[in-house]
């Protein structure tokens, strides 16, 4: 079977949005783009702790299934113009977070009121228009409104969440629903809610590079509180 180890690690992402209460049942989907061409796209209507990994398909940039017995995700005409039109980016996260959509119906933008927002998604996030599931309308939007960040909300929809890898494009949506929660909570208590300036915004996003294991030595004074 082809890809059987990194069509596991999409089944694992898959169960890791429902652990996060960022989708239900078979919402959402999850797709790779393989360093030969291939991509990974996750079957339509499947629960992701009832899939085994050849239940991930393998297609072509085309939509041409190349491996596996399921139906794609109905968006899947959608995610494959985001990787056509984007190819810089390796993964998409679909999901329907329910605190980052709830925002979407009431702002145009999350903005960046905590660092982690900055840190995963590279910037505030901008609420797209409208977009019905298995549209490519999805992609179209998202390519159109994500700018330099990592993620945007689909009004009405979801969250559509991008990535360099599936670790980045995981990081993206489950910290968005952080910062949408934060945003929702604050926003019960004041109409006035505190954000980030654009310089701590560029601190936030740069700080996030040297995160984790195996990384550079972060530069001297890049940690100096910015104003």
């Amino acid at each position: 079977m082809k890809f059987e180890k990194e069509r596991e690690e999409v089944r694992r992402a898959g169960m890791k949005l429902d652990r996060y209460g960022l989708i239900a049942l078979s919402g959402g989907n999850v797709s790779v783009r393989m360093p030969t061409g291939e991509f990974l796209v996750t079957p339509s209507g499947m629960i992701y702790e009832d899939m085994v990994p050849a239940d991930v398909l393998v297609m072509t940039g085309g939509g041409d299934v190349i491996e596996g017995e399921r139906s794609p995700s109905v968006d899947t005409e959608a995610l494959l113009y985001i990787f056509n039109k984007m190819p810089h980016i390796n993964a998409v996260i679909h999901t329907h977070q329910p605190y980052a959509t709830a925002v979407g119906l009431v702002a145009d933008e999350l903005p960046c009121i905590v660092t982690t927002l900055p840190n995963a998604a590279k910037g505030p996030v901008k609420v797209c228009p409208f977009s019905s599931a298995a549209s490519l309308d999805m992609g179209v939007q998202t390519v159109e409104n994500c700018g330099d960040t990592l993620a945007v909300i689909l009004k009405c929809h979801g969250v559509m969440a991008l990535g360099t890898s599936l670790k980045e494009a995981l990081y993206s949506c489950v910290y968005l629903e952080e910062a949408a929660k934060t945003f929702v909570y604050a926003h019960s208590m004041s109409d006035k809610v505190a954000c980030l300036t654009p310089t701590q915004v560029k601190q936030a996003v740069e700080i996030f590079r040297y995160y984790g294991q195996g990384k550079t030595a972060m530069p001297e004074g890049l940690t100096k509180t910015a104003r």
